[in-house]
């Protein structure tokens, strides 16, 4: 549930905390008081478009805070991905949010103590709530919403088989595109393809190694100064060992360091000292000795090759052909190499694998069509139990004698959508499968059945989604819900009845409810009003909780305007003992 909801700065609320409960919380004002920006609040919190026009010029930034206390699943899905992102609940369970938007339409969110993209709390926002509201009645009358609401209710074992559907369905059209599209540009690809052998044979043809230009570039060095590094390397060999050339008196450095140790360890037994320089010339002098062993061996492997020398010059002159025409460098001709050989199996406009593709579209038509039927089976037996229930709720909304159809139909082929045989008929198929769903409602016996967007008033169409939303929490869902005007067009009998509707919601949900009718607030665990100030030079609106004999007030000024009026309280306490009594279990 959301604990606590802190706004500040947004529209006509400058600063307002609305402490809230589990059950039923209700939100009543005068209009204009404040009581939309209440829900614009809670739809920032979870990750709702920033309007920089909402935010107070001073002090220039809208902040909503808000800590959410979870259980159960939502809990530990909620706390998992908020892990995941890096933030982390408090260490009593909660989990605090944020959301910041300045008058320059700048916005942050943080989540458990952290920085987070404003995406997340639309994340954390999709598993805790639903906000319903007459933008969510208008979203209801169109199909693809309804086609939704059906899905939804018919439980996890259908959004499993709708998943399948739509992993089929997207693999089944990448190969129809890629089929159509070789036949399509069979020629273009042929040309390409051409280029590619082309340059392919040329590369196979000098078989360039990876890093083959460093290594042909180092030895060319060596073999283009072969005479000077061997002047060196025999000036330097003598110097540490002797060599023929030398005289043979001529000292060299081994004879010297073994002279100069031996004449440190002699004297050994009168200084100890001068024995541990004689280790370190013994040291030296095995050094030396490597060294001198390695320039020999240099030596012996040093030859001016002039063959050698040809044969890496025209070597690295078809490398430098090729670097000229696929890339900078012998390793990036490679990669090209590796890159056209991908590109000309992507190119294959070969009979053979065009046969293969479309045997391999035809299966996987096959399948799609089989998981579309069974998708719509699926529909048809969810939305025999979904008008049933909600025909129910109906006739405890004051509307007895309407009645709710969930059509199931085959959606008819189009120019945008390709079409499927499925249960014996063609239907244009999507990734959510060959059917049209819509909403019907039969006001009263007699009456014709119309889609809802034709036969519901105002009022009905309110009870409708009321309805269907306590339909809904019986199969699970968020677990707190937010009501905005939904009883708007609605009075009388019908108003105690969503009052009611909505107090049983709330024993397994936390609700919200911003509304004018005090039939419903009445029903309130928690009523909460939304007070505008006018006495400084800026207009601010505060929130307070009621109780008692300002509640009797409240509701008063709801029914008649007169929150004085003796009659109008009066009439607002026997409201308040009917809810009381109606919401004994």
């Amino acid at each position: 549930m959301l604990e606590e909801l802190r706004i500040t700065g947004l529209g006509v609320i400058e600063d307002t905390t609305l402490p809230l409960t589990r059950g039923m919380n209700v939100i009543t004002g005068e209009t204009g008081a404040g009581k939309t920006m209440v829900v614009t609040g809670l739809g920032l919190l979870f990750g709702g478009r920033a309007d920089a026009g909402r935010v107070r010029a001073q002090p220039g930034r809208a902040v909503v805070e808000g800590r959410l206390r979870l259980d159960g699943r939502v809990a530990a899905a909620v706390h998992a991905r908020i892990s995941e992102a890096g933030g982390e609940p408090d260490e009593d369970g909660s989990v605090l949010l944020s959301r910041t938007v300045t008058v320059e339409g700048r916005s942050r969110a943080h989540l458990g103590g952290r920085s987070m993209p404003v995406s997340m709390l639309g994340e954390v926002g999709e598993q805790v709530v639903a906000v319903h509201g007459q933008s969510d009645q208008l979203r209801l009358l169109r199909p693809a919403e309804q086609r939704a609401a059906l899905d939804r209710f018919a439980g996890p074992e259908h959004e499993k088989l709708l998943d399948a559907l739509r992993e089929a369905y997207i693999r089944w059209r990448a190969v129809v595109d890629d089929l159509a599209d070789r036949r399509r540009n069979a020629r273009e690809r042929n040309q390409e393809a051409d280029l590619l052998r082309l340059g392919l044979d040329e590369i196979t043809r000098v078989d360039p190694q990876p890093g083959e230009d460093d290594e042909l570039k180092a030895e060319v060095q060596r073999l283009e100064h072969a005479e000077g590094l061997r002047t060196a390397a025999q000036l330097a060999h003598q110097c540490v060992a002797g060599g023929v050339e030398a005289a043979d008196d001529t000292p060299d450095a081994t004879a010297l360091l073994g002279t100069a140790r031996r004449t440190l360890e002699a004297q050994t037994g009168t200084d100890p000292a001068l024995g541990e320089l004689a280790a370190r010339l013994e040291e030296a002098a095995t050094l030396v000795a490597d060294v001198s062993a390695e320039l020999s061996a240099y030596l012996a492997n040093l030859d001016a090759d002039p063959a050698r020398l040809q044969a890496i010059y025209e070597r690295r002159a078809a490398l430098r052909a090729l670097t000229r025409k696929y890339a900078d460098d012998v390793d990036g001709v490679i990669a090209w190499a590796e890159r056209a050989r991908t590109r000309l199996s992507d190119l294959d406009t070969s009979d053979e694998l065009l046969d293969e593709l479309d045997r391999e579209a035809s299966r996987l038509a096959g399948e799609v069509a089989d998981l579309a039927g069974r998708v719509s089976a699926s529909r048809q037996e969810a939305a025999s139990r979904f008008a049933g229930q909600v025909t129910v709720e109906l006739a405890g909304l004051a509307m007895p004698h309407a009645r709710i159809e969930v059509a199931v139909l085959p959606r008819p082929g189009g120019r945008a959508e390709p079409t499927l045989r499925v249960n014996g008929i063609e239907v244009g198929i999507g990734p959510d499968g060959g059917d049209e769903v819509e909403l019907r409602l039969l006001a009263h016996p007699g009456a014709p059945s119309l889609p809802l967007q034709r036969g519901a008033s105002g009022g009905e169409l309110s009870r409708v989604m009321l309805a269907i939303e306590v339909v809904f929490a019986g199969s699970g869902g968020p677990p707190t819900l937010v009501f905005d005007e939904v009883d708007a067009g609605v009075g009388g009998q019908a108003a105690v009845e969503i009052g009611r509707r909505l107090a049983r919601l709330a024993r397994s949900h936390q609700v919200l409810v911003v509304t004018h009718l005090p039939q419903v607030a009445a029903f309130a665990d928690r009523h909460l009003v939304v007070a505008k100030d006018t006495g400084g030079a800026v207009t601010t609106s505060g929130v307070r909780v009621v109780e008692d004999t300002e509640r009797a007030r409240e509701l008063a000024r709801m029914l008649a305007g007169l929150p004085d009026s003796d009659l109008g309280i009066a009439h607002a306490e026997e409201l308040l003992a009917v809810a009381a009594r109606e919401r004994r279990p």
